[in-house]
Parts: C-alpha cells; structure tokens; sequence
C-alpha cells in the first residue's frame, strides 16, 4: 500500500507540475516573441532614420550632384554615390526622373543613373553585418549575407552598362513600353512599413534635426535592436522557425524569389527587406545560397514604387525611367541566375577574408571606398 501511495502521489507530483512547466515555456516564448517584434520594430525605424540623416547631411547635394551629369559613366557613379548618401534608391530615381523629364540631363544619362542607384542601395546590408562584429563566425556569414546583394549588382552593372552605352537595349524596351502603358490611371500605393514607423521617426527626426547626431542614434538603435533579435533568434527561432524557413519561405528558390518581390514591393524598401535577412543567416537560420534569390525578388521589388510612382504623374518619361529600372533587374536576373555561383562564391569569400583577426576594418574600409571615394575622385578629374 506504501508503495502504491507513493506512486500516485508522485504521478500526481508530475500531473501538477507538467501544466505549470508548460504554461512558463509558452510564457517565456510569448515574451521572446515580443522583444523580438519590439526590436524589429526598433530595427525598421533605425532604417528610416538612417535615410533621414543621410538625406539632412546630402539631401540638396544630391538634386545638385545629378544635375551635374553629362555623360553615362559620370551619370553612373553619380547613382551609385548620391544613393549611398542618402540610402533610398527611390529617391535618387525620383530626381533623376525630373530632371529627365525638365531636360536638365538626357534619357541616356539618366538610365545609368539607375543602376548606380541600384549598387548604391545595398550599403544598408554591410553597415548591419557590422553588428555580428563580436563573433567572428557570425560576422563572416553576416558579411557574406550583406555583401551577396552588392556583388549581384555589380556585375549586372559591368555587363549591362557597356551594352547600354552602346546599344540602348534597355531605354528601347523601356521606351516601348512607356508608349503602351502611357496614360493609364493614376496608381497610388501606401507603404505599410512606413506608415508604420513614421510616428516614431518623425518625431525623432524633429527632435533631433542634425544629421550626423541622428545618424549615430539610428546606428544605436540598429545595433541594439540586432543584438536583441540575434539573441531571441537563438532561443526561439533557431528551435521552433528554422523549419518554417527551409519548408515554406526558402523551401526553393522560386518561393525566396516570390517571397523578396512581395515584400519589398509591399514595404517600398530594398535596403528594410534585404537587412533583415543579415542577422538570420549571421545566426545560422539561413545561408547565402538559400537568400540569393530572395535579394533578386527584392530588386525587382523595389522597381514597383516608381512603377506606380510613374503611372501617378502621367509623365512618359517618369515612365520610362521607371520601366529601364525595371528592365535593368529583369535583364541581370536572366544573365546571373544561371551564374548564380559567381556573386555567391564571392561573397562567401569576402566574407571569410572579412572575419580573420584586423581584416575586417580592411574588408569595411574597401566597400566604403568603392562607394564613396572613387566616384568622387572620378567625378571631381573628369
């Protein structure tokens, strides 16, 4: 009878603490959940606020930067610099689109200015990488995830801007079809990301109207919002959504493509969408290879917002800016799926060399010259 009696109270002892160990497991997930929503929240509005002090610190050099443009290789690099300014390639494409249209610049300069435009947008997804600085092993994949965009761009840039130059591909198709879409009903589009964060961000971009000290808040946040999501990523999604990823969202390469398109074109920002994947493959939810073609889909994506921008305005040129931005992406995509290993292999690659003891500071250093330094020595000899 003892021993009976002891067995039941002990199953009674395990019946009562089962519930209660379950219910401070889902306690403590629901809050994890949390903090991380509240950090991604945090990490969207850093984002934005990053774009505000490039924009308060070169805002009006940029209108003056592109009005300069005389040539395509100057009209390129002046794409890829004034978007690295002011970090939104939306707004380089939306000025180039007006002084287009005014005739300040011809159609053949302003094309070029886009695809700089392209390149100059992914500088977002290295300054992110930088905050897996403190391990080397997740800042060699942070980097390799944040550098793969860049190396894309690149070399459709390399490819496509001598054809272009030579050949106007892109500005006859892109023409072509602005002749056929020309005078279609007015499209707007709200970002919900935006309407989002804008509350916040406004708010601190009045609070704080310097660029330079806004610049170094937006950086704080990002950091401490990523030190907090790679943390969660850890305890949480690492066990219980790291599934979710590789069955469904990256289950191919199809649904990572279609997965990057809906999403930026939803958010209206390349730089938000393809940045949050940085901290997922940096915590080892995600490789290189797997997000490739999601940053694809995010280059297309980020062609809608002008698309319907263009649609809006009823400006043929507006449209046709829009469509060779369009038609850039489409045409890098078709050359470089195929070849995907090459932007890969590079970026795991630079990756690698980035993470060994001082390298990183010399990896950094050598983006950051690439997108600012060069064409602004090309620019000021020329």
């Amino acid at each position: 009878m003892g021993d009976d009696s002891d067995m039941n109270r002990g199953r009674q002892g395990k019946s009562f603490q089962g519930p209660s160990k379950a219910k401070s497991s889902r306690a403590g997930e629901l809050l994890l959940a949390i903090v991380f929503f509240t950090s991604l929240y945090i990490f969207f509005c850093s984002i934005d606020l990053m774009s505000g002090a490039f924009k308060l610190m070169g805002g009006g050099f940029v209108s003056n930067l592109l009005g300069s443009v005389n040539e395509p290789l100057t009209g390129l690099l002046i794409g890829l610099l004034a978007t690295s300014l002011v970090q939104s390639s939306s707004s380089t494409t939306s000025i180039a689109v007006g002084l287009v249209a005014a005739g300040v610049i011809p159609l053949d300069v302003g094309i070029p200015i886009v695809m700089g435009a392209n390149i100059g947008t992914t500088v977002t997804n290295t300054i992110v990488s930088l905050g897996h600085l403190t391990n080397r092993n997740e800042f060699e994949r942070a980097f390799a995830a944040g550098t793969v965009h860049d190396f894309f761009n690149i070399m459709a840039v390399l490819v496509l801007f001598p054809i272009e130059v030579y050949y106007h591909p892109i500005q006859q198709c892109a023409t072509y079809l602005a002749s056929a879409f020309y005078g279609a009903a007015g499209v707007t589009f709200m970002s919900p990301l935006k309407a989002i964060v804008k509350p916040v961000t406004e708010f601190m971009k009045h609070l704080i109207p310097h660029g330079l000290a806004l610049l170094g808040i937006a950086l704080l946040f990002l950091f401490l919002a990523l030190s907090q999501m790679v943390r969660v990523m850890r305890s949480l999604i690492m066990t219980r959504v790291e599934g979710l990823f590789d069955r469904v969202l990256f289950r191919n390469d199809f649904s990572g493509f279609v997965l990057g398109w809906f999403l930026t074109a939803l958010v209206q920002s390349s730089s938000a969408t393809t940045s949050l994947l940085v901290p997922l493959v940096g915590s080892g939810v995600l490789t290189v290879r797997r997000i490739f073609t999601y940053t694809l889909g995010a280059n297309l994506g980020t062609t809608v917002t002008a698309i319907l921008a263009s649609f809006a305005t009823g400006n043929s040129i507006g449209l046709t800016i829009a469509f060779a931005h369009m038609l850039f992406n489409i045409f890098g995509i078709v050359l470089f799926y195929p070849l995907r290993s090459l932007p890969i292999n590079l970026a795991l690659l630079i990756g690698h060399f980035a993470s060994q003891s001082n390298r990183h500071v010399v990896a950094v250093i050598s983006l950051y010259v690439m997108a600012y330094i060069v064409p602004i020595l090309y620019i000021i000899y020329h």
